[in-house]
């Protein structure tokens, strides 16, 4: 039996990388750093899971690791997240196409719903803040950045929601946009449905057992990319109940 959903954030819920991506720029110049990410860079950059670990690559990289720089990072990722925080709650980001509905549909039929991200708690509850009413939290479980030893493409984050959650990873589907959190996904047991993003489609999705341009929404439909087709091209709970039944 199906008994639960769980979600990647980033790229996956919402377009967000481009939005990390300007608010690392407006933090480096804030702090007096000459840096500037354009997006060929964070698309390299996102091969690294985790704001505060792409900010680390990036310092030992491209700037010989340098102690005055480590020990600043603190301070640029703490601003960095404030001034996304901010983007986020001026209305900057929404949900992907058919997330929304997808999310209303579980609720409707008592299938929980999950959180297994990288990002930080304080951007997850900016988002859903955002998106969904006052006091209304659709998700029954949420695991976040510092909580997993080790980030995405380790199943860790994966095996908390999934534990937290109280079931075993083959009544569950993951939703994730990336190789890493596919990879992720499957060690911990999950069958896992790919959304290609903005910053994943050149990501090979191997081992999604569908992958799709978004989830769709009736009238405007997704992209097949492969596996699994879904009618008319969007993601039903019906669709996913049937599927999981088979598989």
């Amino acid at each position: 039996m199906l008994k639960a959903l769980i979600f990647d954030v980033d790229g996956t819920l919402a377009e967000t990388e481009d939005l990390h991506r300007q608010a690392f720029n407006q933090a480096f110049s804030e702090l007096g750093l000459s840096w500037h990410w354009d997006s060929a860079c964070y698309a390299d950059l996102l091969t690294v899971m985790g704001g505060k670990e792409r900010l680390a690559h990036y310092v030992a990289t491209r700037h010989g690791d340098a102690a005055d720089l480590r020990a600043r990072m603190p301070e640029i990722h703490t601003r960095k997240t404030a001034i996304y925080g901010g983007l986020v709650s001026e209305g900057a980001l929404a949900l992907r196409p058919g997330v929304a509905r997808l999310i209303a549909e579980a609720r409707a039929d008592d299938v929980r719903l999950a959180i297994a991200t990288t990002t930080t708690r304080a951007n997850v509850d900016t988002l859903l803040a955002v998106n969904f009413p006052a006091g209304d939290r659709p998700f029954d479980v949420i695991a976040s950045g510092d909580e997993a030893a080790r980030k995405k493409p380790a199943s860790d984050i994966f095996d908390l929601a999934v534990r937290r959650l109280g079931i075993a990873p083959s009544e569950a589907i993951a939703f994730e946009d990336s190789a890493a959190g596919i990879r992720s996904a499957l060690d911990a047991g999950l069958p896992v449905l790919a959304t290609r993003s903005r910053y994943t489609e050149s990501h090979r999705l191997d081992g999604a057992f569908s992958a799709v341009s978004d989830l769709g929404e009736p009238g405007h439909p997704h992209r097949h990319v492969f596996g699994v087709a879904w009618a008319d091209g969007v993601v039903t709970l019906a669709g996913l109940r049937a599927w999981h039944a088979s598989a």
